[in-house]
């Protein structure tokens, strides 16, 4: 299956969801319950929209428990920005309508001094951790400057750890997935100094 066509199964997928609210529960209690996410001190994370899993109350605990958050500015070349969230009342619709903080903008290089970056996905590869992203490659540029050893994480509803993401050269995969059952840590893809072997799961 190709990107286009499985970027549509995915969405429309979702579209059928019941109510999410447990699930999201689920991830973000997952998530702080790691010693990694509690001690990162700088966050690069995102403010869900539609049908994404919500990440609302997990980037407000990250914020309430100390950390710095920063969330992400789209830039007209579809490039991302980067300003720190400072609560609920930090936010403000941008010019495409999507939520972003209104802080001073950091520069596309700010996701280079993050500790644990989250970030978006319709469907992660459960062998190498390719993401399909929304098609724009956004994340992918923005991925590109994370340092090899940050935790890398994308969120995703139960069923979309699929197999067989079809992966072009800009594409960078992620090494976790967390979804309302747990996490999911990958080999990272054929080449990369091991063989590709199945993803392992962290409860």
């Amino acid at each position: 299956m190709g990107k286009a066509e499985l970027r549509r199964s995915i969405i429309s997928a979702r579209a059928g969801l019941p109510d999410q609210s447990g699930s999201a529960s689920a991830i973000r209690e997952t998530l702080l319950d790691r010693p990694w996410v509690q001690m990162a001190g700088l966050v690069a994370c995102y403010w869900s929209m539609g049908t994404e899993p919500a990440t609302h109350g997990l980037v407000f605990a990250l914020w309430k428990h100390g950390a710095t958050v920063l969330l992400p500015v789209l830039r007209p070349d579809l490039d991302l920005d980067w300003a720190v969230y400072d609560g609920p009342d930090s936010l403000a619709p941008g010019p495409r309508g999507h939520l972003e903080p209104v802080d001073t903008r950091r520069g596309v290089d700010a996701i280079r001094t993050a500790a644990l970056v989250i970030v978006p996905a319709l469907a992660v590869d459960r062998v190498t951790g390719v993401r399909l992203g929304r098609g724009g490659g956004s994340y992918d540029r923005a991925l590109a400057r994370v340092g090899p050893n940050v935790p890398t994480v994308a969120l995703l509803h139960e069923g979309e750890l699929v197999e067989g993401v079809p992966a072009e050269p800009h594409d960078r995969p992620v090494a976790m997935a967390a979804l309302p059952s747990g996490i999911v840590t990958f080999a990272g893809p054929p080449g990369a100094g091991s063989p590709a072997r199945p993803a392992r799961r962290s409860w």
